[in-house]
Parts: C-alpha cells; sequence; structure tokens
C-alpha cells in the first residue's frame, strides 16, 4: 500500500473476512479497494491473496468438527454409507486441491505477466470482465442442474479442483465457481457450499504461501500491518460465515457480481481514455 497504512490493511482484513464466503470475489474486490486507496496493481493482488490465510483459519475452525471425522476416516474401514460418504468427500478434496495447486500456478505466472503489463486502467477492466463472468456462471447454475448427486465422485474433484485453480484471478469468485460447478453436477445448494468451503482451507492457505515464497516474505507492507490484517480476516471470517451462509440462500449474488463487475468495467475504460 502507498502509505503502509495500518488502517486500510484492517479494513482489507474486514472485507476478507466478508467476501470470502460470499461469491462475488473477495481477491477482485478486495484489490479494487486496494487500488483505491493507491497501491500498485501487483502490490494489491499479491495483498489480496496473502489475506485468504486468514479466512483458512477461519473455515478450518468453523469445519473442525468435520475435518476430524474426515481424517478419522483414513486408518479406519466400515462398510456403512456414512463411513463411506466421507471416504469419497476425504478422496474429493485430496484430488481437487491438487488440480487446484496445478491450475492456480500457472493461472498465478499467466496472470502476474499479464498485470506487468497492463496499465492501472486496464487491470480494473480486467477485474470487472471477470466479475461479470462469474455473475453468469452463478444466474447459469442457478438455472441447470445435471443429476441428483449426494457423494463426490472423481470428475466432480478434478472439475471443482481446476475451476479453484482458476479462482486465483481476481474478480473470479473461489465460492462462486466452486459452487456453481458442484449445483451443475447435481448437488443441492447446502452440499455444494459445504464442500467449497472444506475446500477453500488448503487453497487459501496455500495463496498465502505463495505470496510469501513469491515476495521472500511478507507482502509489500509492515509486518505490523500484515499480521493485523491476517488476525482480522480470520476473526471476522469466523465470526461471519454462519450468518453469511443463510443471506446466500436468499441473495441473488449473481446480479451483485454483473453490477460490481460493469462499475469496474467501465470505470476502467475511463481511465484508460482520459
Amino acid at each position: 500500500m502507498s502509505n503502509n497504512s495500518l488502517l486500510v490493511a484492517i479494513i482489507a482484513g474486514v472485507l476478507q473476512g466478508i467476501f470470502e464466503w460470499l461469491p462475488i470475489s473477495s481477491e477482485g474486490n478486495i484489490t479494487l479497494f486496494l487500488r483505491a486507496m493507491g497501491s500498485q496493481p501487483e502490490a494489491a493482488l499479491r495483498f489480496s491473496l496473502f489475506l485468504h490465510a486468514g479466512t483458512a483459519i477461519a473455515a478450518a475452525v468453523y469445519y473442525r468438527g468435520e475435518l476430524e471425522g474426515v481424517f478419522k476416516s483414513i486408518p479406519e474401514w466400515r462398510p456403512d454409507s456414512a463411513f463411506q460418504n466421507r471416504q469419497a468427500e476425504l478422496s474429493f478434496l485430496a484430488v481437487a486441491t491438487v488440480a487446484s495447486g496445478v491450475v492456480g500456478l500457472l493461472a498465478y505466472k499467466t496472470l502476474d505477466a499479464v498485470v506487468s503489463e497492463l496499465a492501472g486502467g486496464g487491470f480494473v477492466a480486467l477485474i470487472g470482465l471477470l466479475l461479470i463472468g462469474t455473475g453468469i456462471l452463478l444466474r447459469t447454475a442457478n438455472q441447470f442442474q445435471l443429476g441428483n448427486r449426494e457423494s463426490p465422485t472423481l470428475i466432480d474433484a478434478l472439475l471443482v479442483g481446476s475451476m479453484q485453480g482458476l479462482a486465483i484471478l481476481p474478480g473470479v469468485s473461489r465460492s462462486g465457481t466452486t459452487a456453481g460447478t458442484l449445483l451443475f453436477r447435481g448437488y443441492n445448494g447446502s452440499d455444494a457450499f459445504r464442500l467449497s468451503f472444506l475446500l477453500s482451507i488448503p487453497a487459501a492457505a496455500g495463496a498465502g504461501v505463495l505470496v510469501v515464497l513469491e515476495t521472500g516474505g511478507l507482502p509489500s507492507v509492515t509486518p505490523k500491518a500484515a499480521v493485523a490484517a491476517l488476525a482480522t480476516s480470520a476473526v471476522i471470517g469466523y465470526l461471519t460465515i454462519d450468518i453469511l451462509l443463510r443471506i446466500v440462500e436468499r441473495v441473488s449474488f449473481w446480479a451483485v457480481c454483473i453490477g460490481i463487475g460493469t462499475m469496474a468495467l467501465l470505470g476502467g475504460a475511463f481511465i484508460l481514455f482520459i
């Protein structure tokens, strides 16, 4: 951030803690916020990715009971359906995480090169286009479902993992693309979002680690600001996840994505041509 402002870092942490659970691209919106606060595109992108580590902690704590049940099933085997579903979910999380890592790393390297070539307005317009694309995906997923599934398959893992990897692009909602893909595959809404959020834990933690490895340390803010933002995103994320999951069932977030994306696209075009 241009002035390494502790206040700006904390606000970004609050936004991450709220936006991560909504299908409106936390990364894209936080990147837009940081750009408005004076950050350079590369710095804004890296800091927004870094904050995902905080919400990974929040999700792990919130879903600690489910995670414990899944990992307890590793050394055991039982013929009952509940156990077999846990084994299927464990395989889903493992395969999807690997697919996310491969696709996400390729997307990140491509994005890093693209961002360095784009002017400020071009970067904002790119985020706007990706937000609009996310809104269209969510709208389509609400209308069409394929089948009636209860237990995740290998194909589900590869599809959802790949889509989550692409969500490293700012403007592409991680929860929106993964939950939308699961809805397409025939899962009901509660199962789609539950699997999506369980899968977010290794992906979000990996995004934070990737930024640290890329920069050789914390993002381009003071250590105090980085720690404060991370802690804020974790605390706010934990406090808001339950209520926001209920809101998701009632609000048409596809329209929010398209609305914010359109404003970002127009704003970016304005910056480019003035």
